[in-house]
């Protein structure tokens, strides 16, 4: 776990202690707490809700200690990230940012360096539970520069997904297609033995040609999962410097491009609308896919697909190529709750209180299965709702292991959107792996310098 080290911080959490040892709050005191949220579902209010319910706790803390506790909880709740965001910045520059905001990792770093945010840990004590009790991998990836911005509120991974009706019409019995998780691990079944694979569903008449390999129909952090089974690396650990590995680049641009070129992905996939491709994939028009643990909930709610444990199985995405073996991965890119600068300390300090309070187990753990992400520290596979829950356990201990996430580094968004544009040129027939390589890497150079190792 990491500690801030720093002693007046240390300091100021002995006088909260000492002022009041339930709430830390001043007695007939009133609050106004606005929280906003990103990426929320319908299945996602919890995001904000958990807020509430933490508000509703910390006053109750409080009239039981004899102190009048006033917090009124604002919320809101966007479905897409970028109409969020554009509101969260407009807020910002406006004067008038929410005290909380709900959103991705990777936007710690751009946020933090704009003043925009305030380490978390200046006001909550990592070292006291619930805190002390989160996933460390979780809290280093809400983390910048050696502090802790964030605490995780929800974690997820992206898993490949086959269709076992179709394995079985190509050859595999019931054994092979349980066993296939554990081939995918070891390396044994590569994405390479998928588009083979693929290409035999469609020959035999079991999809429709393109339909044998079906990824995500928009950018989106689960593509930066082929460029690790190629063996791709994100960033340098010593230097945190973000790296381009021209080899594992090309290869992942020539799996898209080989895609497209056997028939099992179409050229034009790009741009499929998302409720066309959840209906599809979950009627069984697709045999291999990919997408995130929250897919769940789509699948066997929205999209009625009734017996989903034996229609479909899932797995880490498989290694790239039997020279890439051992790099069967998962990518998690948590959700983080994130304290913005506010003129008022006494108002941030209530804020993080109340996202500690939310990150309790049994509160987390219902947007956990409410929402099928996954959750945010062990405790709460002890918590029945969790452990009972077959897609929670079994994603949890087949997926969470092996994940890995997106670097916090504020020149990533610049990285990502060069990736993307290589991706989509070459899958679209426009370049060739090698030309799309190389225009990646001048772009790089051009737009981050020495922000960037190519190698």
């Amino acid at each position: 776990m990491i500690n801030s080290g720093i002693p007046h911080r240390a300091l100021k959490h002995s006088l909260v202690c000492l002022s009041l040892a339930s709430a830390g709050l001043a007695s007939a005191a009133n609050y106004e707490i606005s929280v906003v949220a990103g990426g929320a579902g319908p299945n996602d209010h919890y995001r904000t809700d958990a807020i509430e319910m933490a508000a509703n706790i910390l006053m109750q803390e409080a009239d039981a200690v004899g102190e009048e506790l006033t917090i009124t909880v604002n919320k809101r709740n966007y479905s897409d990230w970028d109409s969020f965001k554009q509101a969260v910045t407009l807020a910002s520059e406006s004067g008038s940012a929410p005290d909380i905001v709900v959103t991705g990792h990777v936007d710690i770093a751009p946020w933090a360096q704009s003043g925009l945010i305030s380490p978390v840990e200046d006001y909550v004590d990592m070292d006291a539970w619930p805190l002390n009790n989160l996933y460390p991998n979780l809290v280093e990836m809400s983390s910048f520069n050696g502090m802790v911005y964030g605490i995780p509120q929800d974690s997820e991974a992206r898993p490949f997904f086959a269709w076992k009706e179709y394995l079985t019409g190509i050859g595999y019995d019931d054994a092979a297609i349980e066993a296939m998780p554990d081939r995918i691990e070891s390396g044994d079944y590569t994405l390479y033995d998928m588009l083979d694979d693929a290409k035999k569903a469609q020959d035999k008449g079991l999809v429709a040609k393109g339909y044998g390999f079906y990824p995500r129909v928009t950018n989106g952090p689960d593509f930066w999962q082929f460029y690790t089974s190629f063996g791709g690396k994100l960033q340098d650990a010593d230097s945190g410097r973000l790296i381009f590995d021209k080899t594992a680049m090309e290869k992942t641009y020539q799996f898209f491009i080989d895609a497209v070129e056997m028939g099992v992905t179409r050229r034009n996939h790009i741009g499929t609308p998302w409720d066309q491709w959840y209906a599809e994939v979950a009627d069984g028009k697709a045999a291999f896919w990919h997408g995130g643990t929250w897919h769940y909930s789509r699948y066997t709610e929205a999209e009625g697909l009734d017996d989903f444990f034996g229609n479909v199985q899932f797995s880490l995405i498989p290694s790239g190529s039997a020279e890439d073996k051992d790099n069967a991965n998962t990518l998690t890119h948590p959700v983080v709750y994130l304290v913005t600068q506010q003129d008022n300390e006494d108002k941030m300090e209530v804020a993080a209180k109340l996202i500690k309070i939310a990150s309790e187990p049994r509160i987390n753990t219902l947007h956990a299965i409410k929402s099928s992400h996954l959750g945010i520290s062990p405790e709460q596979m002890n918590i029945g709702l969790y452990s009972n829950d077959r897609w929670a356990m079994e994603a949890t201990e087949r997926l969470l292991p092996h994940a890995s996430s997106m670097p916090n580094n504020a020149d990533f968004g610049s990285f990502w959107n060069i990736y993307w544009k290589g991706l989509e040129a070459s899958w679209t027939g426009q370049k060739t792996a090698k030309q799309a390589v190389a225009d990646a890497e001048q772009e790089l150079r051009g737009t981050l310098g020495n922000g960037v190792i190519i190698q």
